[in-house]
């Protein structure tokens, strides 16, 4: 249990960075510092190789390359958890898996019920139902042993699948004006990066020389750059064999060396030059007009209404049990806490919206007000229900 242990304290602590660097977002962008950080939001950075050049503002920087590796560190816990984790069988997968399910259909119906009617609204359907794994994880860590430890579990495995919801919700919905000349090379990347892997390659170096090229390939491609971290990822080899016949985990070495990196520099700096909302430009109408409603909503109400849901119904159709030395309102209060939808969804309202201002910011709010909603609703019906360490399913 200690790797579980020094995960969660990683990501709580992560939690509490992001907490920061929101507020020092809202503050900077609501005093006479705004045009400072809107400065440093569009600050000019561009690389060039020959004829070829990548010329964006910091903020798309932050999102298409640095998200790259946040999204490269999650294909790496998914096909670790998948080939000998928390998803390795079915029996640990299937309750985690039924409700990420429900925990991403009943906010997007949520959503597209209050915008059927307005096309260019319906593209924000899947902003409600992502979940931040480091802000729900901080929670549950204030919560000390309130929580039992299968309750932790599921949240994580939960999120694990969350997360590949969203890469496939972004494979297939947000690319656009499609390269050819630049998928091709994305796939004999790809191809190459295989057989890497099955000739048994172990130098890292090697992986992050044909990963750069898949990424270029993918950003000039129309499919967004942070796939090319999921594909890369998934061809990183679990077990290798050294030139001195060492077992070792390329897999797991490059997830150690990366969650650091990824905790408390990549994230935080993402929800930095995402979270800076202009409050002075929005008004009550516009955080009652139906986007943000169907974002708050779908966080607070659609997360926790799918994520229990879905888990309730599989129990009672005995095709899951309840996480061990847990009971419904423990489970209750951590479907709650699913609604903290933060940093991802901030992320896909970027795809969805093309970080456009036609809603006046208060999209990202209604974001960060069902994400605050969920946490703090959450954190209250953890901490005050009744410790009962007996499996309790009545």
């Amino acid at each position: 249990m200690k790797i579980l242990e020094d995960f969660i304290q990683k990501e709580s602590t992560a939690g509490i960075l992001l907490i920061f660097v929101t507020f020092l977002a809202l503050i900077l962008q609501n005093s006479p510092l705004s045009e400072f950080y809107n400065n440093f939001l569009h600050t000019p950075v561009e690389i060039r190789f020959a004829d070829l050049q990548i010329a964006k503002p910091l903020l798309l920087w932050v999102n298409d390359g640095l998200m790259a590796i946040f999204f490269f560190l999650i294909g790496l816990e998914v096909k670790r958890e998948v080939l000998e984790g928390h998803l390795s069988s079915i029996k640990q997968a299937i309750l985690p898996t039924i409700a990420a399910i429900g925990g991403m259909i009943v906010p997007a119906l949520i959503f597209i019920a209050f915008n059927l009617e307005d096309p260019f609204a319906l593209n924000g359907w899947a902003i409600p139902t992502a979940t931040d794994i480091a802000f729900a994880l901080g929670i549950l860590s204030l919560l000390g042993n309130r929580v039992p430890v299968s309750l932790k579990i599921f949240l994580m495995a939960l999120a694990i699948i969350d997360d590949i919801g969203a890469i496939i919700i972004i494979a297939l919905f947000y690319t656009s004006n499609l390269s050819v000349v630049s998928i091709v090379i994305a796939s004999i990347s790809l191809l190459v990066l295989f057989i890497m892997n099955r000739v048994g390659v172990v130098k890292k170096a090697a992986y992050i020389i044909v990963g750069i090229i898949l990424w270029v390939s993918v950003l000039k491609s129309g499919v967004h750059a942070t796939l090319a971290g999921v594909a890369l990822a998934f061809m990183i080899p679990l077990y290798s064999t050294d030139k001195n016949g060492k077992k070792f985990s390329m897999l797991k070495e490059m997830e150690h060396d990366l969650h650091y990196w990824v905790a408390f520099f990549i994230l935080p700096l993402f929800a930095f030059v995402n979270a800076g909302v202009d409050l002075r430009g929005i008004s009550i109408n516009e955080i009652f007009g139906s986007v943000p409603l169907g974002i708050m909503l779908g966080l607070f109400i659609g997360k926790q209404l799918g994520v229990f849901g879905f888990s309730w119904l599989a129990i009672k159709l005995k095709v899951a049990s309840l996480p061990q030395n847990s009971n419904w309102i423990q489970l209750y209060g951590v479907s709650v806490l699913t609604g903290i939808g933060f940093t991802m969804s901030l992320f896909v309202d970027s795809l969805a919206f093309n970080d456009s201002e036609i809603y006046k910011y208060a999209d990202k709010l209604a974001i960060l007000i069902g994400s605050f909603l969920s946490g703090i609703i959450g954190f209250i019906i953890l901490k005050t229900i009744k410790i009962d360490r007996r499996n309790d399913e009545s």
